[in-house]
């Protein structure tokens, strides 16, 4: 009887399937994103499974590529429910491509590093937490002219550690550079931050494993394509701002602005063209203005869906409402109605 009650909520119960496959699945390690990160996709993970080409959820898909890596929140959904064989993984922050391979090949070191690091800033009070972070943070910048990004050292290794000490500890974990290229986010106030969750960045590093991870643009990924028809590309570059006071663009010291989105919808086009399923998000800019049309008319020829998410990045808590953001695909997914309907249910 307790068997039968089980089946029957099995077959109908999509959450309860997906934790069961997941026992199964060898490369499910429970990795979550370990770095706070604008414009990351946590929130709409449930929503963007929906989403996915059904060669993925079929086992078709073999590799997969992300050239805005960022938080890697969707890359960590899809190397550990769906049975890719290959990653690549890109973005122009040379810091963070330091930072994801450290942990793929020295995560023990780097976790002995953070605990130190943990230890003295949690029993610090208030005023010295602050002049910690700010010696940090210029210790970080005044390092970055004598980084070689070229060849891996053991200097990563304490890099990476004051990476993702900042990121943990900086105002909403806005990665954001001035003009000379220098990491100028400030200090943010947090009772209790985690600093080093040891055993995420074990599952992370283990997720890592099948990755290749590059420091480079979008266009990197034209050189790397090789199995077409079996790949996945999803790109999630910096949002276009839907306020003036939004632009939160020039995270690396490069401004990602129109000209840099029609030079990525170029790309879009040429992988559809050779047989690759492609995925983009990016802000709507009907938001603000009914009457921008900007992505509508980049990519007319494809599937555009709008979708609520939440405006994490404001200094005012209040101002954190519900936005759109859109989605554009170049396939069909028997799936989209239906999660076009229960999508409020999904997220909220």
């Amino acid at each position: 009887m307790a068997q039968e009650k089980f089946d029957n909520n099995y077959h109908q119960n999509s959450s309860l399937r997906s934790k069961v496959n997941d026992l199964f699945n060898p490369y499910n390690f429970n990795a979550k994103p370990f770095l706070k990160w604008a414009g990351g996709k946590t929130q709409l993970i449930n929503v963007f499974r929906s989403f996915y080409p059904e060669a993925l959820t079929e086992g078709k898909i073999t590799d997969y590529f992300e050239p805005f890596l960022g938080s890697g929140a969707v890359f960590f959904d899809i190397a550990q429910k769906y049975s890719i064989q290959r990653a690549y993984l890109y973005d122009i922050n040379k810091d963070l491509i330091l930072t994801y391979l450290v942990i793929q090949q020295r995560v023990g070191i780097l976790i002995e590093f953070l605990k130190v690091i943990e230890k003295e800033y949690l029993k610090l009070d208030d005023s010295q937490r602050t002049s910690y972070y700010y010696r940090q943070r210029d210790n970080f910048n005044s390092q970055k002219a004598q980084m070689d990004y070229s060849q891996f050292s053991d200097n990563w290794i304490h890099r990476a550690a004051l990476f993702i000490f900042l990121n943990r500890t900086c105002y909403n974990g806005l990665y954001r550079v001035n003009s000379e290229g220098n990491f100028n986010s400030p200090v943010g106030k947090y009772k209790n931050p985690s600093i080093c969750d040891e055993d995420n960045l074990l599952a992370v590093s283990k997720v890592l494993a099948i990755a290749e991870l590059k420091m480079g643009d979008f266009s990197t990924i034209l050189s790397d394509l090789k199995n077409k028809n079996s790949s996945f590309v999803y790109f999630d570059p910096p949002y276009r701002p839907i306020s003036k006071t939004s632009n939160f663009t020039n995270y690396n010291g490069n401004r990602f602005d129109d000209k840099q989105q029609k030079l990525l919808s170029a790309v879009f086009s040429a992988l559809d063209k050779s047989g690759v399923f492609v995925m983009l998000s990016n802000s709507d800019p009907k938001n603000t203005n009914p009457n921008d049309t900007f992505f509508d008319d980049l990519y007319k020829d494809y599937n555009i869906f709008r979708v609520p998410a939440k405006r994490i990045i404001n200094s005012v808590a209040s101002k954190r409402g519900l936005i759109n953001e859109i989605i554009v695909t170049n396939y069909q997914n028997s799936q989209w109605k239906k999660a076009l309907k229960e999508i409020k249910q999904v997220m909220f």
